[in-house]
């Protein structure tokens, strides 16, 4: 008998596992790669929402819960998958420039924004505003910390690689049984796959489509995470990924010409030097329309549990959102009000 199943292995996943392992507890992870948005993310954890200058939900708290969680899985794997990234926002006029010079004196945002405007000294970039930093950003290398943690999970035989079939879940009066394995509970951390499961797919996941293009510009020379339209992230030896994306009407994980299009007409109102593609990915975030998590039990089945819903947050959301689910189910504390899926429970219909 285990104490746990888990569906799903991206942010979410990773974070729930941890916590049953500081834990003791006994568990497995069935996951068959169909949800990518964790792998190709852009990897960082901005506190800031540079479109209106405004803080992330929560980033104060997540910030510091999501720094020390990478920083123990670092350890632990012995794999460094975090680093400090600047990102500078271009400025595309005067007025932007004041309005962050405001945003940079109110109290919550101080620790995160530099009041001082950064000069644009790089000629291969067109930014004749100038540019304001953020603070306190990291790049998180999802795609190699997913790749090591599933190796760890594989030499532990904690994995099974395979698509989960609903069908065969069975509900017994305490514990789940499933494919021969028995289980007092299981967790769904499936991302936008979530849309396919019978039990939660009542919630408001809407999902989101994003495209990263991954550039070669060895004239560049950019050190810092560069956020004009588009989102230009340093990956070292002159590569750099570039997007993204919001798609809301198509859910496949398939990269297109139309987003490739746009994120290079983006671009080239930027970068001033010559560059080549290198790569071109998909993946469809799973957001909801409140922007909040989708944490919280089944309203009427308490063994079926639920961890998703982080949009274009998941490095700073997922190690806190797997706290809060943790603590619910072995402690019986509350979840936090507009994360907690009993939010929706009014449209669960059957």
């Amino acid at each position: 008998m285990l104490d746990y199943i888990v569906v799903g292995l991206g942010l979410a996943g990773v974070a729930f596992c941890e916590i049953l392992e500081e834990n003791n507890k006994k568990f497995v992870v069935f996951n068959d790669q169909s949800q990518t948005s964790s792998r190709i993310a852009g990897g960082l954890s901005n506190p800031v929402i540079l479109k209106r200058f405004t803080l992330a939900w929560k980033a104060d708290e997540l910030i510091p819960e999501s720094n020390m969680f990478y920083s123990k899985l670092e350890h632990k794997l012995q794999k460094k998958f975090l680093q400090d990234l600047e990102i500078y926002r271009r400025f595309f006029s005067v007025e932007e420039q004041n309005s962050w010079f405001e945003a940079s004196d109110k109290k919550q945002l101080k620790p995160f924004l530099d009041p001082q405007l950064v000069r644009n000294y790089n000629y291969q970039l067109a930014a004749p505003y100038n540019f304001g930093s953020v603070l306190q950003a990291k790049k998180l290398d999802t795609e190699n910390l997913l790749s090591a943690y599933t190796n760890y999970l594989i030499k532990k035989d904690l994995l099974q690689a395979q698509k989960f079939d609903y069908n065969k879940l069975i509900f017994h009066n305490s514990y789940l049984s499933y494919r021969g394995v028995q289980a007092k509970k299981i967790v769904f951390a499936e991302g936008f796959g979530l849309k396919k499961n019978p039990f939660f797919n009542y919630l408001p996941l809407q999902g989101s489509k994003g495209e990263y293009i991954t550039i070669r510009a060895p004239l560049l020379k950019a050190q810092h995470a560069i956020k004009s339209s588009m989102f230009i992230i340093p990956l070292g030896n002159d590569k750099y990924k570039v997007g993204a994306t919001y798609n809301n009407n198509d859910f496949t994980n398939t990269p297109t010409i139309p987003a490739k299009e746009q994120i290079l007409k983006k671009l080239d109102e930027v970068l001033l030097c010559p560059y080549e593609e290198v790569a071109h990915v998909a993946g469809v975030r799973p957001t909801v329309k409140d922007r909040r998590p989708l944490i919280g039990k089944h309203p009427n089945h308490e063994q079926l549990l639920i961890l998703n819903g982080f949009g274009s947050h998941g490095v700073m959301i997922a190690p806190w959102a797997a706290n809060q689910l943790y603590n619910h189910i072995e402690n019986n504390s509350p979840i936090s009000i507009d994360a907690d899926i009993a939010r929706f429970e009014s449209m669960k219909t059957i």
